[in-house]
């Protein structure tokens, strides 16, 4: 996931294998935590309380409502889904990044241990955003939405991208149109709303504050100085234009 202005494709197709498939079971570890209380045990011996499964979310979809999930757990369920596919439509269609085999695990496993967190936070009574009786708690509706939002914006300025980088006449060229105009690297402002929203909707308004404000300083400080060196050199005069026009470096109208 990284900005417009790599040009190393070399192939590694048994490294976005193993990317694809770690993120495609990574949704069934966040469905044994919710449904069968996958690590509890261990929580329960240090003393931590966790919350009672809940009643299931009733629905007339049959795939759904076999999987005995109250309607928070669901929610949660469904966003590692949507994670998970959102990231292997990139890896599979839109990333032209060589994806080695050690590293693509790394990324599978970075992704399971912040949804896992996301899981087990709300699990735990004294973290979770579900302590209310009513459906759906102000938590979910917020995280819900930074959640979609974020993963949108990250999912719609890649495949701008891809199209830009496919017509032969932009070789050489950095991507500044369609979303890129509103933050230079959009892509990765749109997975920090929606990592927040996410542990926003699992451990509350504070986790989702801290997981988010933890992305945007590692971006801040580490991926982004990289890329705009990179940047600055390739591109020169071009990309200084571009950035007296796009003044947001990672969030619109936010930083």
């Amino acid at each position: 996931m990284k900005c417009a202005t790599e040009s190393d494709y070399t192939s590694t197709p048994a490294g976005k294998a193993a990317f694809f498939l770690a993120r495609a079971v990574e949704p069934f570890l966040q469905y044994g935590i919710l449904a069968h209380g996958l690590g509890t045990p261990i929580l329960h011996r240090l003393g931590l309380k966790t919350l009672p499964p809940g009643l299931p979310a009733h629905t007339d979809i049959t795939a759904i409502g076999s999987l005995g999930l109250s309607p928070n757990r669901l929610v949660l369920v469904g966003m590692s889904i949507g994670s998970a596919v959102k990231q292997n439509i990139w890896v599979a269609l839109l990333s032209g990044e060589p994806m080695p085999v050690v590293p693509a695990i790394q990324v599978g496993l970075f992704n399971a241990f912040f949804n896992s967190i996301s899981s087990y936070t709300f699990l735990l009574a004294a973290t979770s955003a579900s302590k209310e009786a009513d459906f759906p708690q102000p938590s979910l509706i917020a995280g819900g939405t930074l959640y979609t939002v974020g993963i949108i914006t990250e999912l719609v300025a890649e495949i701008q991208r891809k199209r830009f980088k496919s017509d032969p006449k932009n070789k050489g060229k950095a991507y500044t149109g369609g979303l890129w105009r509103f933050a230079r690297h959009i892509n990765y402002g749109g997975y920090t709303i929606w990592r927040a929203g996410y542990a926003l909707a699992g451990g509350g308004w504070a986790l989702g504050a801290l997981v988010g404000a933890l992305f945007a300083f590692d971006f801040s400080t580490r991926a982004i100085p990289i890329l705009n060196e990179y940047c600055e050199k390739r591109y020169g005069e071009a990309w200084t234009k571009f950035k007296e026009q796009t003044p947001y470096c990672l969030i619109p109208f936010v930083y």
